[in-house]
């Protein structure tokens, strides 16, 4: 009876594993977007000034910290809620593994994103914007399940392909008020994010 009992028992832990991952991905994205939105109220309040104080100052040494500080703020309300639906559902599929792994692969991508936006931005722009962290999950959606072989995950990186494949475009130069250097980045860190962050198992 002991051993009849034993896969039941490992299948009911596999979904209650399962079961834990989604409501931390649900939670932890949940976050990331109520910051988001809590300091756009901040800043529209202070008529965008926390923008120009926290943002991606270019080639400027003493702001580059703000490479972490950039992706939750945002130039205006329209921003904010372009950004907020794929800034959901990327981050959702890709916290889908693990809340801790998520935060990695998110300061992977803000680092990523960040230093190409801080070196090859126009001296003296500011550059705001969750889009570096967008295009990041994005590019670690359909790398992660080549690097780890994971059947599923390369389902879940095809159909995000499918649906969200245009989007590349936004990684190239000579769109006006856009920051090709953060989505370009932030598409790179994602796919290095994939690698330094793997996990192969038998999933």
């Amino acid at each position: 009876m002991t051993d009849a009992s034993l896969p039941a028992r490992s299948h009911s832990d596999g979904l209650a594993t399962q079961a834990a991952r989604v409501v931390g991905a649900f939670i932890v994205t949940f976050l990331l977007l109520a910051a988001c939105w809590a300091v756009e109220v901040a800043n529209y309040a202070d008529e965008g000034s926390l923008s120009d104080r926290y943002g991606i100052q270019a080639h400027d040494s003493g702001a580059i910290w703000h490479i972490f500080t950039a992706p939750f703020l945002h130039a205006n309300l329209d921003h904010i809620m372009a950004n907020s639906v794929p800034l959901a559902i990327f981050g959702f599929l890709a916290a889908l593994r693990g809340v801790a792994r998520f935060i990695t692969v998110s300061l992977i991508i803000m680092v990523a994103s960040g230093l190409g936006v801080w070196f090859l931005a126009a001296p003296g722009t500011v550059t705001v914007g969750a889009s570096g962290l967008i295009f990041g999950y994005f590019g670690y959606l359909l790398a992660r399940g080549f690097v780890e072989r994971r059947p599923l995950d390369i389902v879940v990186g095809g159909l995000v392909a499918v649906v969200y494949g245009t989007m590349i475009f936004g990684a190239l130069p000579g769109q006006p008020g856009i920051s090709w250097q953060a989505h370009l980045f932030g598409l790179i860190g994602g796919v290095i994010a994939a690698w330094l962050a793997r996990q192969r198992s038998a999933e």
